[in-house]
């Protein structure tokens, strides 16, 4: 369990997560104290989020983005400075194993991932550096992350700008100090909350051992199809002609109508009594009110209505059958 404490805890109405009911996201706020003022700043542009808890990894040698490039998922052989893109790891079968944010500053790459599994992408990475001139490091304990919800110019920072706003990475030592100019805090809950209603997957919460990109719409953000080969393009390039991977990312529109609490991360969606997926992850959003995100079979009928742990829920079309 991990014991990492962000110093942006110490602000006034900070609620700390619990590790023992959200391991991948403890050590920095679950809310400041009023969790749907929080999502409507940011659905305003204001504020900031704190992410300090999650992995960062350097890339750095003269063959680093070529290296990268023949094992990843993503085309970033021409990555130039300042661009940002969506990467995976896969299995030799073409499964998930990382999915991470990468951005070149001319003399580093960047990648962004979960606090969680830096480990295993550092040695996975580590294990494949061979003779080139490319060297990989965990600098998380140097470097912390912090989400704005639009465009953002930190001094002395790497921005990694997204189509739903802007990773700045900075200097952990200037976190503290940095944080007092960006306005008031949201926490993750504000944060995951746009992030579902957004139906953006996360790996580790809509993604199993199974999962591969086409089924969570990764295909078309984490993966270049007219590249050369990488670990598991077979699989990517078979479903990909075939048009018929095994399941599909849903949103869910949970009956509001009850004071049921939200289904948990791997709660059984039911069909007719039968399961037919899982829950990723659920939220109260401060306009769709309880929402969540789920993977199914993808021969289940669009218009199919659903029961999560006793409650009614009805799907929102994410990823195409």
């Amino acid at each position: 369990m991990s014991t990492y404490r962000s110093v942006l805890l110490e602000i006034a109405d900070a609620i700390a997560i619990d590790p023992e009911l959200d391991p991948h996201d403890a050590g920095v706020a679950w809310h400041y104290g009023d969790p749907l003022r929080e999502q409507r700043a940011l659905e305003a542009g204001e504020g900031f989020v704190d992410l300090s808890h999650r992995g960062v990894i350097a890339v750095t040698g003269s063959e680093r983005l070529s290296w990268l490039h023949s094992l990843i998922s993503q085309h970033v052989e021409d990555l130039q400075p300042g661009q940002a893109r969506q990467g995976l790891v896969l299995s030799p079968h073409g499964h998930v194993e990382h999915h991470f944010w990468l951005v070149d500053d001319s003399s580093t790459t960047w990648l962004i991932t979960e606090g969680d599994r830096r480990a295993d992408l550092l040695a996975f990475l580590d294990s494949m550096r061979f003779m080139l001139d490319v060297a990989v490091a965990d600098v998380t304990p140097e470097w912390a992350l912090v989400w704005f919800p639009g465009r953002v110019d930190v001094a002395d920072a790497v921005v990694v700008v997204t189509d739903r706003g802007s990773y700045a990475l900075l200097a952990r030592a200037k976190l503290n100090e940095l944080a007092k100019t960006w306005g008031k805090p949201a926490g993750i809950w504000a944060f995951e909350a746009l992030r579902i209603a957004a139906g953006e997957p996360r790996i580790g919460f809509e993604t199993d051992h199974k999962t591969i990109a086409h089924e969570v719409g990764w295909i078309e953000t984490a993966v270049h199809l007219n590249k050369g080969c990488y670990r598991g393009q077979e699989t990517v390039a078979r479903v990909h002609n075939l048009g018929k991977p095994p399941r599909r990312l849903v949103m869910l529109h949970l009956d509001g109508s009850t004071n049921a609490h939200l289904p948990k991360h791997g709660d059984d969606v039911e069909l007719d009594g039968k399961v037919v997926g899982f829950v990723g992850s659920a939220t109260h959003h401060h306009e769709l009110g309880p929402i969540a995100l789920a993977v199914i079979k993808r021969n289940i009928d669009v218009a199919a209505d659903f029961v999560v742990d006793g409650v009614a829920a009805s799907q929102e079309v994410l990823v195409s059958p």
